[in-house]
């Protein structure tokens, strides 16, 4: 960044749409303007989350903007929170910033709102941070705003105490009626205690025409109607993206509010490391390696299944044993044994304990060492499956199993590992729900006002097919093409809808994925939980949390393998009354002739 101060202007307050309720920013339009406006850097600081941290980081580094990586927390006070942005200064902010989301999530919700308690900001949890102190929102601001100056002036002096340098007083011109009287209280305080000031504009939309779709989004969120006249109006039309040219003409009169803000941009250096898997550690004798280990447990395993084997299958014992070899050197050069280790372990624990698990499915069917450990139930020199398919050197990338668990067991398999590697080290994943086509179309004509029935009968045009867009529905269907085309209102309906579609509307849980850190999780990921207190997830999704360094397994839930279960369980009862042996579905013939017919006649209800 140039060391010129006289001129320009870095974006600090940025809410993107991973905020979920109050902001229309994609991640690669921010990037992009702000590449466009000239500015050197930008801050992503959405409200109590860091979701979007990788995409961002990334996304920035891809176009040579700066990346500042920050949050806007909220602070328990005996009235309505108070607001406090938090910028990562280094590496030691950014293990701050993770702990102090996550412990909000976990220890602060109230009435699903995560807040951070005064006591947990110290000068040990906020070294490397930088705060800002929150404009009208923040507890200095309110106090100034409510005319208790002396109480702004000592909280202030807290906060300075606790960040000395790294503390800084918001200015913000949004085009709110006290906007004048805040600043020069404002910049009096600063003047009296010696505190810096520095602009930010609250970013909510990147250009001025987004007010009416950022409006609308957050009338979805309280379930508000745009025209309504007694709803609350939180935002401006000046919340976008200014240039630093605007920037500066709205701050000529303060300029170092100006320069602040580049100086803060400079001061924030996060070297971050992405795309460096860090496999957990599969506890072993003393004095063993997890490459030998592999190799005698895979041994031992071929052997125990060598006994099963048919005539054709013995016939090519020399064969087995030279692709097991191969495999292992292969899993050893990868450095992935210990992924084998820790999925035959939990796989062995599930069929000990009463969970079907499935044969196995995927590329990974085509590993004769998953074979041999019992990770999967099929032969792949028998099928002819390659395990290049799986694993292969030239093309280095995480193996990933997917295995099916019944239903009914799955959280038992999960709870297992838990306890196993330990509860702080273990985590589902989050995933994010979208504002799709059909449910945006609804979402916008209540908060226009719009009758139920009329906007329902456009919704149902909408084609029903995955991940069908609006631009795609209305060259599919040439009744909306037509509405679109001659009804004004239903075109602003649809083009309102369409700058809403596809943004992130909510947080949930990955269907299958579990991730297992070396360390505490947190080392890696910021924690998430919802606010019924349900099961936690990594608030990074699952192509982030590996690009953060953290190894997925799948546990996928199957209903199919409870169906089964049940079913062999029931069969297994009339039997012992009959005193008939029991059934076994492993001993049941692969090529019954009676289960094919029943597939060529597509008798399979729920297959």
């Amino acid at each position: 960044m140039s060391s010129d101060k006289s001129v320009g202007f870095v974006h600090l307050r940025v809410h993107t749409e991973f905020s979920l309720q109050d902001s229309v920013v994609r991640i690669p339009e921010l990037v992009e303007r702000t590449a466009a406006l000239g500015m050197p850097a930008v801050a992503v600081t959405d409200q109590n989350n860091l979701f979007a941290m990788v995409k961002f980081y990334r996304e920035a580094l891809n176009l040579g903007v700066k990346p500042i990586i920050g949050v806007d927390v909220l602070l328990k006070s005996r009235a309505a929170p108070t607001r406090l942005t938090l910028l990562c200064k280094d590496p030691a902010g950014y293990q701050n910033v993770t702990n102090l989301v996550t412990r909000a999530y976990l220890e602060g919700q109230e009435k699903g709102v995560p807040l951070l308690a005064r006591e947990w900001l110290d000068e040990k949890s906020t070294a490397g941070l930088i705060a800002l102190s929150g404009a009208h929102d923040g507890d200095v601001g309110r106090a100034l705003g409510n005319g208790k100056d002396a109480d702004a002036l000592a909280t202030a002096r807290e906060w300075q105490t606790l960040f000395g340098d790294r503390y800084y007083l918001e200015l913000q011109r949004l085009g709110r009626p006290d906007d004048e009287s805040f600043v020069a209280k404002t910049v009096g305080l600063s003047q009296q205690t010696g505190i810096p000031v520095v602009a930010t504009n609250d970013v909510r939309f990147i250009a001025a025409s987004d007010f009416e779709s950022h409006e609308a989004r957050v009338c979805i969120a309280d379930g508000a109607q745009l025209a309504d006249p007694a709803r609350v109006r939180r935002y401006t039309e000046a919340q976008y993206l200014r240039s630093p040219e605007e920037m500066a003409a709205l701050f000529a009169d303060i300029p170092e509010a100006l320069q602040n803000s580049v100086e803060i941009a400079r001061r924030c250096s996060l070297p971050l490391k992405l795309g460096e898997s860090r496999l957990p550690n599969y506890p072993l004798p003393e004095g063993v390696t997890v490459e030998s280990f592999i190799r005698e447990e895979s041994r031992r395993g071929l052997e125990e299944r060598e006994r099963a084997f048919d005539q054709s299958q013995s016939a090519r014992l020399d064969e087995y044993r030279a692709r097991l070899d191969r495999e292992l050197e292969v899993i050893a050069k990868m450095g992935f044994a210990g992924y084998f280790l820790i999925v035959a372990d939990f796989i062995r624990w599930a069929r000990g304990n009463g969970v079907p698990v499935g044969p196995g499915r995927g590329s990974g069917a085509g590993s004769l060492v998953a074979f041999s450990l019992r990770i999967t139930d099929i032969d792949p020199l028998k099928y002819d499956l390659l395990f290049e398919r799986f694993l292969n050197p030239e093309r280095v990338s995480m193996p990933d199993f997917d295995i099916d668990f019944c239903m009914d067991g799955r959280d038992r398999v999960i709870e297992y590992v838990s306890q196993k590697y330990g509860r702080e080290r273990v985590s589902q994943i989050i995933t994010y729900g979208t504002m799709a086509a059909k449910a945006v179309v609804r979402d916008v004509g209540r908060v226009l006002g719009m009758g139920y029935g009329y906007v329902d009968k456009i919704a149902k045009l909408i084609p029903f097919e995955l991940g069908i867009t609006l631009d795609d529905a209305i060259e599919k269907e040439p009744e909306l093409k037509r509405l679109y085309k001659e009804d004004e209102e239903i075109k602003n309906l649809i083009d309102l809808a369409r700058s809403l579609e596809g943004l992130t509307r909510n947080a949930g849980m990955h269907a299958g994925g579990v991730v297992i850190a070396p360390s505490r999780l947190t080392e890696f990921a910021p924690l998430y939980a919802d606010d019924k207190g349900g099961s936690v997830v990594t608030q990074f999704d699952k192509d982030d949390v590996e690009a953060a360094g953290l190894v997925k397994f799948d546990f996928l839930g199957l209903r199919t393998l409870t169906v089964i279960d049940r079913a062999v369980k029931l069969i297994n009862a009339l039997r012992e009354q009959k005193g008939e042996a029991a059934l076994d579905i492993a001993q049941l013939p692969m090529g019954d002739a009676d289960t094919f017919k029943l597939m060529q006649e597509a008798r399979t209800t729920a297959v």
